[in-house]
């Protein structure tokens, strides 16, 4: 090994383990991890906890992004007497939320970084909750039509803003308390909550329709829009029975200690330290049979926590070394290789599930027959049975194997996959019968999330830095939503000038494109970002000494 590479301590004892040419990257966390013979998807106490805290985020965001979808053919009851919505508005009010997604994204992220995760966390749902309050007060009764649908998506424009925070946010938050052979698996379990937002939004609304079937079979269809508003503002209860912990959770010890690494030219000692502090309180903890996992540890405040003028300066130059990371081509590759991944997994999979009226047809769950209540209650049943099929179950695979298969397996299996599904149902759309068509759909559902919706999500929150992690995680996530955006205003034009099998083609050839951007990233399985980080200053510090010299 040379001079310039990170020292033994950091590096597995293993003479086989070494043999890896990623060992030299790897956190020395790893040793003591290895002797928790536990699966990962096995979880601890404060585990589930912190899962319960930032899963609520990808609930809620899946919940009030997919919930549109039955609300707009209530609301075409309710203020056009069951005719079709005017089709700019209806694009505008689906994308509203995406499009404050990229806002939220974008400006969270960074501030997450540059204030720090504690100073932030929260924020993003006391948005949500607001606009979600706001988004129910609409005033149906005294606006006109267009006024009311205008109304409603401005509130979900600022909704997105909150959850497009929410992504950067539990993600960081997540990734800087979880340990190493555990991060991947944490991160899928707060992905997956997005499955389960989808599911009981379709529940939800089933069983509110349910309390309603008797006054809106008696002829009053204007109480449909009780239905939902009673459906929407259901998202309030998680929102609200989380904020409090998001509020007061501590800053982490890994976010402290990465102030310190652009400041300091000794960063890698305190690293070191920080690994060794965090195996010594596990190993202890172990011992008196009192398992504390990082999640634990890392609340805990510490005795060499930065000053405030260093705090200070590091804030002052944030931005500055943001830029300057970024501008070397071996970081900038990783964060083109995430954007670009996202952008074209999302075109695919937001243009299918925001526009699913296409599939309840084809499954005769579109409610084109019956009284209103029997569409509406028809077309919450196929969303609840498209979410049932592969939806939750992809996500679930994705837990159980992102540990040993890694990630970047994963994703390029999954973005070939759905290449291949969306290939079968864009060729036969108009032979397949409604068996093989529910196989297929099913079959591409699954992999979307067993594959590249869910490691998108996961890239990004393990192979940055955790000082820059969150705002690259942002810029990551906006990149995929305004692939959503475009989808969502784009489909039912497309769609209508060259047919749905060609827009499904589309669709394929995103999903080509997103496995080849793949091949940008590296694999990130046990691999510690600020490791990396540290042992490249390092280097650059030993560059310019011998060039000094020089």
């Amino acid at each position: 090994m040379s001079s310039t590479s990170l020292p033994s301590t950091a590096i597995s004892p293993n003479p086989s383990r070494n043999a890896d040419p990623d060992a030299h990257y790897k956190s020395r966390l790893e040793d003591l991890e290895l002797e928790d013979t536990r699966p990962p998807f096995v979880l601890t106490w404060p585990e589930v906890k912190l899962l319960g805290i930032a899963g609520v985020g990808f609930f809620l965001d899946a919940y009030d992004l997919f919930i549109i979808n039955p609300v707009a053919t209530m609301l075409q009851y309710r203020l056009y007497d069951g005719a079709p919505l005017p089709a700019g508005l209806q694009g505008f009010m689906k994308a509203g939320a995406n499009i404050g997604s990229v806002i939220g994204q974008f400006g969270f992220g960074f501030a997450a970084d540059y204030f720090g995760r504690k100073a932030v966390y929260g924020k993003e749902l006391m948005l949500i909750i607001f606009a979600t309050i706001m988004s129910i007060s609409d005033p149906t009764g005294d606006l006109s039509p267009s006024g009311a649908l205008i109304w409603l998506s401005v509130w979900r424009i600022i909704l997105g803003i909150g959850v497009g925070g929410d992504y950067p946010m539990s993600a960081s938050i997540t990734s800087d308390r979880a340990r190493l052979r555990k991060r991947g698996t944490m991160l899928a379990y707060i992905f997956a909550n997005q499955g389960w937002g989808s599911f009981v939004g379709a529940l939800a609304t089933m069983i509110v329709l349910l309390c309603y079937k008797s006054t809106m079979q008696a002829g009053h269809i204007s109480k449909v829009d009780g239905v939902w508003r009673i459906v929407i503002g259901l998202s309030l209860i998680p929102a609200f029975a989380t904020l409090y912990q998001r509020l007061t959770l501590p800053e982490s010890t890994r976010f402290k200690e990465s102030q310190k690494v652009g400041h300091q030219e000794d960063n890698i000692d305190t690293l070191k330290q920080k690994a060794d502090a965090d195996v010594a309180s596990a190993d202890s903890s172990t011992n008196v049979n009192k398992e504390k996992t990082s999640a634990e540890v890392s609340e805990r405040p510490t005795e060499d926590t930065p000053k405030t003028t260093e705090l200070a300066a590091a804030k002052k130059a944030h931005f500055r070394e943001f830029l300057h990371y970024f501008s070397e081509w071996r970081h900038l590759r990783v964060l083109l290789g995430t954007c670009s991944c996202w952008f074209f997994l999302d075109i695919a999979f937001y243009g299918i599930n925001l526009n699913q009226n296409v599939v309840l047809q084809q499954i005769g769950f579109d409610g084109k027959s019956g009284d209103p209540w029997t569409r509406l209650f028809k077309i919450a049943t196929g969303n609840l049975i498209i979410t049932a099929l592969g939806f939750v179950p992809g996500y679930y695979v994705t837990v159980l194997t992102i540990e040993k298969f890694g990630r970047k397996k994963i994703q390029i299996m999954g973005f070939l996959l759905e290449a291949l599904f969306l290939g079968i149902l864009a060729g036969l759309f108009n032979t397949l019968h409604t068996v093989p068509f529910i196989v297929c759909f099913a079959l591409l559902q699954f992999f979307f999330n067993f594959g590249a919706n869910a490691t998108t999500y996961i890239y990004p929150a393990e192979v940055f830095p955790t000082k820059f992690k969150a705002t690259a995680h942002g810029v990551s996530a906006a990149c995929g939503k305004a692939g959503a955006i475009i989808s969502a205003l784009a489909f039912n034009q497309l769609t209508n000038s060259i047919g749905t099998p060609n827009v499904l083609w589309i669709f394929f050839g995103c999903c080509l494109a997103g496995a080849c951007c793949t091949f940008l990233l590296p694999e990130v399985k046990m691999r510690d970002a600020d490791i990396v980080y540290a042992q490249e200053i390092e280097e650059d510090r030993i560059r310019r000494a011998h060039a000094a010299q020089q």
